[in-house]
């Protein structure tokens, strides 16, 4: 699809990332740009700051992944939190607290109300409006492994029809066994990005989306590759590859549905 009317352009303004030796983006793009080895480490999650003692205490791996990608995006992109809709896309939800249920219910025991309040799907979203104070709307879908690409393509989708920033977080962690050997995603990857109907100062690059029939893109990276392909929302991986490369990607195909593909055309902001 080409990206030539502005009319059609989406912008990327901010990019948050947090993974298994993927801290940042800082640090992140210089290991997609092939400047820095990949080195595998843990992913340290932090409890969001903006959230209120109790709910800070209260709150899991999902959600304070998705907070701190969709934090460090907004905060690289300049942007208002407050004004931004956004898309939260995630393939399974909260696996910690699917499996306190499933155990709750097994031992005929009452089920925790937070348990409860933390499961829903859209859990995240939830408590990004209460650390954001967001108003604007909000969307959280799941598409299994395109995931990611489904959250794209409903992020562009939105900044064209409304012309208003979204914030797109895509997000996944590992199940507790025994569920981890029926959905064996293995570690915890969040992706954030800012999209703009405009161009601002901290615009990176500009992109579209069409559906295609060509094989998605893989990384060079053993290790990187594994993680692309063990972790739904790694499927984004190969897009900060391309938008980590010098001169920047002009074309990455990602994983989508129904054997067919997700082409994003990327192009620099001039």
């Amino acid at each position: 699809m080409a990206t030539t009317a502005n009319s059609s352009r989406v912008f990327i303004d901010g990019i948050g990332l947090l993974g298994p030796g993927l801290p940042n983006w800082v640090e992140g793009r210089e290991v997609m740009a092939g400047s820095r080895p990949y080195l595998p480490q843990a992913t340290n999650l932090m409890a969001p700051a903006g959230l209120p003692a109790a709910e800070r205490r209260r709150v899991g791996t999902l959600v304070k992944l998705a907070l701190q990608v969709g934090m460090e995006a907004v905060a690289a992109a300049h942007a208002d939190a407050e004004a931004l809709a956004t898309v939260f896309a995630s393939s399974s939800g909260d696996g910690d607290n699917c499996h306190a249920l499933c155990e709750a219910l097994a031992d005929d025991r009452l089920i925790s109300p937070t348990r409860f309040t933390n499961s829903v799907h859209n859990a995240p979203s939830g408590y990004w409006g209460i650390v954001s104070r967001a108003v604007a709307p909000s969307t959280t879908l799941c598409a299994y492994d395109a995931s990611f690409g489904a959250g794209l393509l409903e992020a562009v989708t939105q900044v064209k029809v409304a012309r208003q920033g979204v914030l797109l977080v895509s997000y996944d962690a590992p199940y507790p066994s025994p569920l981890l050997q029926a959905r064996p995603v293995t570690h915890t990857l969040g992706i954030a990005l800012v999209l703009s109907p405009q161009a601002s100062a901290h615009s990176l690059a500009s992109i579209d989306v069409a559906l295609c029939d060509e094989a998605p893109h893989t990384l060079p990276w053993p290790d990187l590759e594994t993680l692309r392909r063990a972790i739904p929302a790694g499927r984004a991986l190969p897009l900060l590859q391309a938008l980590a490369s010098t001169p920047l990607a002009s074309r990455v195909v990602l994983d989508y549905l129904n054997q067919r593909q997700l082409a994003v055309e990327l192009s620099p902001c001039v």
